[in-house]
């Protein structure tokens, strides 16, 4: 699944190509995404695209008669290519602009979106987000405060989107490596120190990630199709059995929240 990094990517990548551009045309080619695609969606003809933001996961074209909010769900990602370009299979939704290039939408699960927000409202999507983890507004005291007499574990805690957006299982993973803060401690029993240590270590882990060209897996690759290279730097994620970068020890892997995680019982505590 893209994580905050991928989608960051995603937003420099078309950024430079349909900021400033007219929409001449918009083509929804199939409906049926996660939810259904608006007709209003249509409204972006004739407009020009003043911004290209990115909330949590979510990338919004803005205009001035409103935004298209855009979400690439499990596997979906955004290709800037030539008007004239063939579709491919799974090109569900594509936009037109005055400089002959189209940003096309690709998403074979159909768990990603396309929905539409009104000019001066905030979509009922973002209404319960916590900060973005790459501003002040996100910090050790912040997450010290909001953990306090939570049982969870604080894997799943500083994955909670309500907590603070965008920090996915990987970058959760090797974030908890780093500070050394086993991936099942209880929330509420990680001191104010260590979370100072957590909050600018999961700042520094996705600015990393994003600088790298996010992380490819199985189905992210950046809008000119290249893959991501943080894949390449990953400490713990996907290297269950494989000896800690740090002691030499066996790393291990248990299941958080359905997710995997992996750690290493000497290091993280």
């Amino acid at each position: 699944m893209p994580e905050l990094p991928e989608v960051e990517v995603s937003r420099l990548g078309i950024q430079p190509h349909i900021k400033q551009q007219t929409v001449t045309k918009v083509l929804v080619h199939n409906s049926s995404l996660r939810w259904p695609v608006p007709d209003e969606v249509r409204s972006l003809e004739g407009q020009v695209i003043r911004s290209v933001r990115r909330r949590a996961k979510y990338l919004l074209l803005d205009t001035d008669v409103g935004s298209v909010i855009l979400h690439l769900g499990m596997s979906g990602h955004l290709r800037i290519v030539p008007q004239s370009e063939a579709l491919k299979k799974h090109d569900h939704i594509e936009f037109h602009f005055s400089n002959g290039k189209a940003l096309r939408l690709n998403d074979a699960r159909r768990f990603g979106a396309c929905l539409w927000q009104e000019p001066q409202h905030s979509h009922t999507l973002f209404a319960k987000l916590g900060p973005e983890p790459l501003t002040d507004a996100f910090n050790a005291q912040w997450l010290f405060e909001r953990s306090r007499n939570k049982k969870v574990p604080v894997k799943q805690f500083i994955m909670d989107n309500h907590v603070v957006v965008g920090v996915g299982n990987i970058y959760a993973n090797e974030s908890l490596f780093k500070a050394g803060i086993h991936p099942k401690r209880e929330a509420g029993k990680v001191s104010l120190k260590r979370y100072q240590s957590l909050a600018p270590i999961i700042k520094e882990t996705l600015s990393a990630a994003i600088k790298q060209g996010g992380t490819t897996l199985k189905d992210f690759a950046q809008s000119d199709g290249k893959p991501g290279y943080f894949a390449q730097q990953l400490l713990v994620y996907g290297r269950k059995g494989k000896p800690c970068v740090r002691c030499e020890s066996s790393l291990q892997e248990i299941r958080l929240g359905q997710r995997s995680t992996v750690y290493c019982a000497q290091c993280q505590k």
